[in-house]
């Protein structure tokens, strides 16, 4: 079965109510989208369709596992659980094109009544990424303490890090309109 096939729901033949699908994804998933930010993904997708009269609401549960790369040391087998949950509201209409230029809510998609497959790979894929913060990094107490921490990557922040203190302590005390005009005694031998 292709992948693009794997993700299509044929709602058309679906009776009102609630349906489940699910989802196995790997980096197989995410190689066509050349995506980089993490990698040996292996992820969960629980998908609860409830097909109204006019309208579905979806639900997505995403789960699993995948390495991504330490924000801190750098280290690119940083352990992630992937964990979150979405909703999506689809709307039939005539003019769906339309709609979804003028739609505001991010979480609501129209597509037009004559469409017999609701396609939802690229949510998952949106999705598994929203599931993954910003900043990726152990807590600050944990820094070093794991065997897949970057430990060269950690020492050379800790030196940049006291040299940007160092540096600071010199501008405050450079600003400082006390010691104005002492400058000039700073480096003379007694």
């Amino acid at each position: 079965m292709s992948s693009r096939r794997e993700f299509d729901i044929a709602f058309v033949g679906l009776k009102p109510g609630i349906h489940e699908f699910e989802y196995a994804v790997n980096d197989r998933f995410f190689e066509e989208r050349q995506q980089s930010d993490f990698q040996n993904c292996s992820a969960q997708v629980k998908l609860s369709l409830d097909k109204k009269n006019g309208f579905m609401l979806l639900k997505f549960e995403i789960g699993g596992k995948a390495e991504v790369t330490c924000d801190r040391c750098g280290s690119t087998s940083l352990p992630w659980n992937l964990w979150d949950e979405f909703n999506i509201v689809v709307k039939l209409v005539e003019n769906p094109e339309e709609m979804n230029e003028q739609e505001e809510d991010p979480d609501v998609h129209y597509i037009s009544r004559g469409e017999s497959h609701l396609h939802v790979a690229d949510w998952i894929y949106e999705f598994i990424l929203l599931s993954l913060p910003m900043q990726k990094m152990c807590a600050e107490e944990e820094a070093g303490n794991h065997p897949y921490c970057n430990i060269k990557g950690l020492e050379l922040l800790k030196k940049l890090k006291a040299g940007e203190e160092r540096t600071e302590a010199e501008k405050k005390e450079a600003s400082n309109p006390l010691w104005k005009g002492l400058e000039k005694f700073k480096d003379l031998d007694n």
